[in-house]
């Protein structure tokens, strides 16, 4: 009972931050206000505690928040923003280990080498929904925010993997070599996008079959749509691949299989309402465990360091402003070379970064926020070696990834708004033109494909229609559609002839469904009729709205 109310408060707490963020003079990114209220109530006064798993934490909230990230990004992109990607989500996260694993073993006396590894395998991963969560949706140039999204999409996977060989190597269960380090990478990352297709794929013949067998109900096909991350996750982890990286690969598979389109219109705009509520829900839940955390890990931290005559706690304070300035001096100083490179050798094809300013390069820098998959990984290493000896230092790293994540957080809030001043983010001149293109196009093949459809009408003996009605009703959307066609030479007028035949439909619609309520609360038609009548009315409304 315990774990229930647990769960219902944090999920009102989750709920009511975004209210309480809009309630304060000054903002707080969402994000930081979850982490702050999760501090609060685990305090002594409050007391509410919550065991961390890592392994459960990564499982529960992780597949579905990377599917919906995966499921949002264009694979079209992805793949255009290859070579960036892999630049910064492999081989930076490799010269993170390395070098901010050499600079934490120099820093902190008291942390051997191979955990000093493992910590910078933790600090490596970067985290776009926190990102997303402290600027806003939209701030961030296109051309940034699509590289720093694949990024934190697969460096999670290098990130975590480098973690396994640091823990497994410090606890003797392994020795590490560079072929065979680079073989098992191989083997799990390709093994993990493999097992993240083939579900998908799987998961769309399924749901064929299903609508043939009569389970096209939308409840049914949103319900198996929000087991398939999970799903990914544990085959792929069963298998011995990266979970992260089928959940990513599922979420990207699924928007090119075909299944989401051809899915009934029900199903469309329930799963997107859906997925809408459980990326908060899930969000928030991961940021308020974060804050939930931080009391017990200043508390075992700050008794560790008094009873480690060796350490003191304003030298952990001041090592995690070391490291973290150390990760943004690495980031940015590989862009930077990244860029060169890009100018100097690749002429013919330059990556993305060759382009970019100096502005630019401090956005994707300071961009980097480490978030959950730190605060998982860094808490996923083992209390004890086998020995029965504790793991060497873990209470210093534990407060160091946790200081670096808090740290990275400020400084975003700071940094990134001060650098996206006067930023122009989309060219919105050529979004309308992009818009106005499209409907004219489509436009023009309704109008052919409905003059074929009046033409089929008239000549089929069993539609028994009048041919004036049919011309009657066929000229009147062919006319609506040629306004449209024609609107790229009469664009203002044609805007605003949409814009007033939309407003007067949301009139028609809003009386109408008042009108609905009436009769039903004078008991002119049944609740079910009522029910029907508005789901109908909610669809043409959502349609309206969305096209605003």
């Amino acid at each position: 009972m315990e774990i229930f109310f647990t769960i219902l408060i944090m999920t009102l707490v989750v709920s009511l931050s975004g209210v309480a963020t809009r309630m304060l003079p000054f903002q707080i990114p969402l994000p930081l206000m979850q982490i702050g209220i999760g501090a609060i109530l685990a305090w002594p006064t409050f007391g509410l505690h919550v065991d961390f798993n890592p392994e459960l934490f990564l499982v529960l909230f992780i597949p579905p928040l990377l599917f919906a990230d995966g499921w949002k990004t264009p694979t079209r992109e992805f793949l255009d923003h290859g070579r960036e990607i892999i630049g910064l989500a492999l081989a930076l996260v490799l010269v993170t280990v390395v070098g901010i694993g050499f600079l934490i073993y120099w820093l902190v006396p008291g942390i051997p080498l191979i955990p000093a590894f493992a910590l910078a395998a933790v600090l490596s991963p970067t985290d776009a929904v926190a990102l997303s969560g402290i600027v806003g949706e939209g701030r961030i140039p296109k051309k940034i925010m699509g590289i720093l999204q694949g990024e934190a999409l697969m460096n999670d996977a290098s990130g975590l993997v480098a973690l396994k060989f640091a823990v497994a190597v410090a606890m003797g269960t392994m020795v590490f070599t560079v072929g065979g380090a680079t073989l098992e990478f191989a083997k799990v990352a390709i093994g993990g996008l493999l097992a993240g297709i083939a579900v998908s794929w799987l998961y769309g013949r399924s749901l064929r079959l299903l609508s043939r067998w009569g389970g096209d109900e939308p409840a049914t096909q949103i319900v198996l749509l929000f087991l398939l991350p999970f799903a990914s996750y544990l085959i792929a982890e069963h298998i011995g691949v990266s979970g992260i990286l089928a959940a990513v690969a599922a979420g990207m598979t699924i928007t090119r299989s075909g299944v989401m389109r051809s899915a009934p219109l029900a199903m469309r705009l329930r799963a997107n309402s859906v997925w809408a509520m459980l990326e908060f829900v899930f969000n928030g839940m991961v940021f308020l465990m974060l804050g939930l955390q931080l009391p017990g890990i200043m508390e075992t931290s700050l008794s560790a360091a008094e009873a480690d005559p060796n350490v003191e706690m304003w030298m952990l304070f001041t090592d995690v402003l070391l490291i973290y300035g150390a990760l943004i001096g690495v980031r940015f100083l590989w862009l930077w070379v990244m860029k060169r490179f890009s100018v100097r050798f690749l002429k013919k094809k330059p990556m993305e970064f060759g382009a970019w300013t100096t502005r630019e390069l401090l956005i994707s820098s300071f961009a980097g926020v480490r978030g959950a998959i730190t605060l998982a990984g860094v808490l996923s290493i083992p209390l004890l070696l086998p020995s029965g000896e504790p793991f060497p230092a873990r209470y210093e790293l534990v407060f160091l990834a946790a200081g670096v994540i808090l740290l990275s957080l400020f400084v975003g809030v700071i940094m990134l708004p001060f650098l996206l001043k006067d930023v122009e983010v989309t060219d919105h001149g050529k979004a309308r033109k992009e818009e106005r293109m499209a409907k004219s196009v489509t436009a023009d093949v309704a109008i052919v494909a409905i003059e074929k459809m009046e033409q089929r009408l008239a000549a089929d003996v069993n539609e028994n229609i009048d041919n004036q009605l049919l011309k009657e009703v066929s000229s009147r959307v062919i006319g609506n559609l040629r306004r449209r066609a024609d609107g790229r030479n009469d664009v203002e007028n044609s805007e605003l002839e949409e814009s007033l035949e939309r407003r007067f439909r949301l009139t028609a619609l809003r009386s109408e469904r008042a009108e609905l309520y009436h009769l039903r609360a004078t008991q002119q038609i049944s609740n079910e009729t009522l029910q029907k009548m508005l789901h109908d009315l909610d669809l043409l409304e959502a349609l309206l709205i969305e096209h605003k």
